[in-house]
């Protein structure tokens, strides 16, 4: 499996270093470890995800020489609180990592986890039946809908 962002993300987002690192991360393991299947299809997929509007992300699954094989839109409205959530708690994490406070970094972090688990569990839940999925897998897809979202 290969992963595309096919958005435009806001150029300050994309330069902090740590959220550019959780992007490849998240693509790396996507393309290592992914449990991702679109009903009735077999892979490998090229999987290209974009969000569409203010209000939609779109999976576009491709086969492996990138022609369309399915495309999934789902709202993002189920989504908007887990993403504010997320992005201020990543903003909450990189300060308390420039402080140097290991307890408030712990505490935030497992405040993250818990938003990344609610938020699986959601993408899990509104593809069901459309897209089978395994709850790491969405955690990465989640981590990357974040991104996206937060385009210029």
């Amino acid at each position: 499996m290969a992963v595309v962002l096919d958005s435009t993300l806001d150029p300050a987002t994309d330069a902090h270093p740590e959220r550019r690192k959780d992007r490849e991360q998240a693509i790396l393991d996507l393309c290592q470890t992914a449990h991702f299947r679109p009903e009735g299809l077999s892979g490998p997929f090229i999987l290209h995800i974009a969000v569409q509007g203010l209000s939609g992300l779109v999976f576009d699954v491709r086969n492996e020489e990138d022609m369309p094989l399915y495309a999934h839109v789902i709202s993002l409205s189920p989504f908007r609180r887990l993403i504010k959530d997320y992005a201020l708690m990543i903003d909450s994490f990189e300060a308390a990592m420039e402080e140097g406070n290991r307890t408030k970094v712990q505490a935030i972090d497992m405040g993250r986890r818990g938003v990344h688990d609610e938020a699986a569990d959601l993408l899990v839940e509104r593809l069901t039946g459309k897209i089978a999925m395994d709850l790491p897998t969405a955690r990465r897809l989640f981590t990357l809908m974040c991104l996206l979202s937060q385009r210029g």
